[in-house]
């Protein structure tokens, strides 16, 4: 990996670490007294408590969406669900996902599960709705609460809060990050103190290989990669090997830039593969023109990436 890549991941492994030690020195402040024992209701209509039933005791990743999001919360999703993949059965036994609607009105159990469901999501992962207030609570309560906003049509951040209610160590993040990252700090940072065995030690720095990523390339593993393959065969969404010959460039740097316009406009090709892949909404994410032509340099140039892995086979199949 190269050293401008580690860099920030140093970083932010320092800042974990000075933020979790801070909350820790406090552990009994993050408790009953602090966190909303609200009602939610779960994909599957379960009725449970957010404190007692989802928090207490357990090691959490939190994060919000709402189904119609056409912006960050598909990639936010299929982003935590590699995090998932890469955690394997410790999600479910030792590490809790939770995802939370903002919009609850529409986003009844049955339209989560069924959201749920479009991504494979596999066990160890609770999609919730409730009370719109009760909502906002525990919202302003986890600091992922966002206010209205005219100029900001998703409605909130691709944040996620991973936390471990026992020794009081909470942790903000970006849901889209690096899921390497992501699976670490919740993995390794997040279980520390709680009785799991001790981890195998890592390499050193001088050990770790060099990563020579092209700007086209780095921006298709981390805008991209999440959703789709290059070689592998379809994953949430199409395998783009070879996609700049198939598909005429004006139509495909639109894809790229505006594809909820694309869905919403009824344009054929749009709307033929958005009912092919599960009606799972392709975000838009704000691809300035200079992201698009790197993006679209790399996928003419691109060769087959790394065969997924048994976890992610497994999951893709489910």
């Amino acid at each position: 990996m190269s050293r401008k890549l580690l860099l920030p991941l140093a970083a932010s492994a320092a800042l974990l670490c000075v933020v979790t030690a801070l909350f820790a020195f406090e552990g009994d402040r993050w408790g009953a007294n602090y966190f909303p024992n609200v009602e939610l209701t779960t994909q599957d209509g379960q009725t449970v408590h957010f404190f007692d039933d989802l928090l207490k005791g357990k090691i959490v990743v939190i994060d919000l969406i709402y189904t119609h999001c056409v912006d960050a919360c598909p990639l936010e999703t299929a982003r935590l669900l590699q995090v998932q993949h890469k955690l394997g059965d410790r999600v479910g036994k030792e590490i809790f996902f939770y995802s939370i609607t903002i919009d609850p009105k529409r986003d009844t159990p049955e339209v989560l599960k069924a959201y749920a469901e479009k991504y494979h999501v596999g066990p160890g992962w609770t999609f919730l709705t409730g009370k719109k207030e009760d909502i906002e609570l525990i919202s302003r309560k986890l600091g992922l609460y966002s206010a209205p906003n005219p100029n900001n049509r998703d409605g909130h951040s691709p944040s996620v809060i991973i936390g471990n209610q026992s020794t009081g160590q909470w942790v903000r993040g970006s849901a889209t990050d690096n899921p390497s990252y992501l699976a670490m700090m919740i993995g390794t940072f997040m279980t520390s103190g709680t009785g799991r065995p001790a981890q195998a030690p890592v390499n050193s720095y001088a050990d770790v290989p060099k990563l020579n990523l092209d700007q086209g390339q780095y921006l298709f593993s981390t805008r991209c990669a999440a959703c789709h393959t290059l070689g592998h065969g379809d994953k949430i969404g199409p395998d783009l090997l070879g996609i700049t010959a198939v598909r005429e460039r004006a139509w495909l740097a639109r894809m790229i830039q505006q594809p909820d316009k694309m869905v919403a406009e009824g344009d054929p090709l749009a709307t033929t593969l958005f009912e092919k892949y599960r009606s799972v909404q392709m975000p838009n994410l704000r691809i300035t023109d200079g992201e698009l032509a790197l993006i679209l340099k790399f996928l003419e140039s691109a060769r087959p990436d790394s065969p997924p892995s048994a976890a992610n086979t497994q999951a893709s199949t489910r």
